[in-house]
């Protein structure tokens, strides 16, 4: 007799503080059968942390096309798996997207666990006029397919809001500089929730200076464009 499949929890990890966690994920994580994450060593920080030990698989943006078939086959059987990511809440600008279009299309149960999201926590702290906006997200890698981009929202009338790698993100207001001017109103959060966490509100060439070549996680909002603002 075949077994029922077994469920794709969905669930929200830290930002950054380890205190963040919920107590349903903590739950979630600890009666699963399996735990797919994105970076091994960062879930196994993870699990340690909160006295748990299960089975890892990795899955990520180089290898998620060949591991869902893997991973559909362990729900067909009968277990119960969890996915999570490096941080934050999984599949959103992070790998998992091929994998929840595959359990919807096999009626494999998808359970949302919620809980932190760095993009939420920006914009609960941010004062820009956020009833609408566009959610850029990461820039394609290319310079000038980036500038495209950019340029492409100069007179956007909703706030935009974009995210990088941390290596990226002095050149992302380099870009914003040049494409909306020097004077355009930003709103940049880095490091989320982490001892480090600053919050910066002003002008792009005030902001560059202060940050210059920092590294961090970061949130980047740009202000409603009245007027390119060289």
């Amino acid at each position: 007799m075949p077994k029922n499949p077994g469920s794709l929890f969905v669930v929200a990890t830290p930002i950054g503080h380890p205190a963040e966690i919920t107590l349903r994920a903590i739950e979630v994580l600890s009666q699963v059968d399996l735990i797919i994450c994105e970076e091994r060593k960062v879930a196994s920080r993870l699990l340690k942390g909160l006295e748990i030990s299960k089975p890892l698989l990795e899955l990520n943006e180089h290898n998620e096309a060949e591991m869902v078939e893997q991973v559909l086959l362990k729900l067909l059987d009968g277990q119960n798996l969890a996915l999570i990511s490096d941080c934050g809440t999984p599949v959103f600008s992070d790998p998992g997207r091929k994998l929840l279009e595959i359990m919807y299309g096999s009626q494999i149960p998808v359970v949302p666990i919620s809980g932190p999201s760095s993009l939420m926590t920006a914009i609960s702290v941010c004062p820009f006029d956020l009833k609408q906006f566009h959610f850029l997200g990461f820039l394609p890698p290319q310079t000038e397919t980036r500038k495209q981009v950019l340029l492409r929202h100069t007179f956007s009338q909703v706030a935009l809001i974009l995210m990088d790698t941390p290596y990226r993100m002095a050149k992302l207001l380099e870009e914003v500089a040049n494409a909306f001017g020097k004077k355009q109103t930003i709103f940049l959060a880095t490091d989320l929730t982490l001892p480090s966490e600053k919050i910066y509100i002003g002008e792009v060439q005030e902001i560059q200076s202060k940050v210059q070549q920092r590294k961090a996680e970061f949130i980047l909002i740009i202000e409603k464009v009245q007027r390119r603002r060289t």
